[in-house]
């Protein structure tokens, strides 16, 4: 089930489908909290659905990487951990860093123009205050820009690798431990920008490269910062 996280293209067809994204959105917006424990039976309740789509959508989460299933001990939500934010930034980085040196080639005129009107409509978001507030930033705009350079690619392998399988928990950390959008992030964006433009591939992927370790380095700074209880360490 392809899918970005910014425009949520997936269509639900079946009951568990809508509960995989009630419930996804749940994780994601805090609302089912970093590594409580899913009681089946409560979740079947609350949401008015039968044990199997429940099943059938957790399994779903699985998939996501949002939930975590043990023997003897069930299925819990995914919790914070600095070594798992560690190596999904590694990952972005090598793989976005080469999205960007293969979108510079392969990005047509169009694409580019959405790209350039994407930017400047975040700029102009942040026009009259340093930060964007915390629902604009919740919007991914910044995780919109990094689909649209992933896309442009044309690398379907790609795609799937980071927007299937990998972006719904940089968006689970992201919600939580990365500031407000700042004026430096949407600079590196612009630089990114102008490399595509020129066709200097070897230009982008440094510079996205740099972008995403900047990026690891702020939520991982918050993340050593965070209490037990916020990282979600339930017993």
């Amino acid at each position: 089930m392809p899918f970005h996280p910014a425009c949520h293209s997936y269509e639900p067809v079946t009951i568990a489908d809508r509960l995989f994204l009630d419930l996804r959105r749940a994780i994601l917006e805090g609302e089912l909290p970093a590594g409580k424990k899913i009681s089946e039976p409560e979740l079947a309740s609350v949401y008015g659905v039968s044990r199997g789509s429940l099943r059938e959508a957790i399994s779903k989460l699985e998939n996501c990487n949002l939930v975590t299933r043990r023997p003897n001990i069930g299925a819990r939500i995914v919790s914070f951990s600095t070594d798992q934010l560690m190596e999904i930034y590694q990952i972005r980085e090598a793989m976005e860093g080469m999205a960007a040196r293969l979108a510079a080639k392969n990005m047509t005129e169009a694409e580019l123009a959405h790209l350039k009107s994407l930017v400047a409509r975040h700029k102009d978001s942040m026009s009259h205050t340093e930060r964007l507030n915390k629902t604009d930033y919740s919007q991914d705009a910044d995780l919109d820009f990094h689909f649209c350079i992933i896309q442009g690619s044309k690398n379907q392998r790609l795609l799937t690798m980071l927007c299937q399988d990998l972006y719904d928990l940089v968006r689970f950390y992201r919600m939580r431990l990365s500031p407000a959008f700042s004026s430096t992030a949407m600079q590196e964006h612009e630089l990114i920008v102008q490399a595509l433009e020129r066709g200097d591939g070897e230009m982008a992927e440094l510079l996205m490269r740099y972008h995403v370790r900047a990026s690891r380095d702020r939520a991982k700074q918050r993340l050593e910062s965070m209490s037990p209880e916020e990282l979600g360490n339930y017993h």
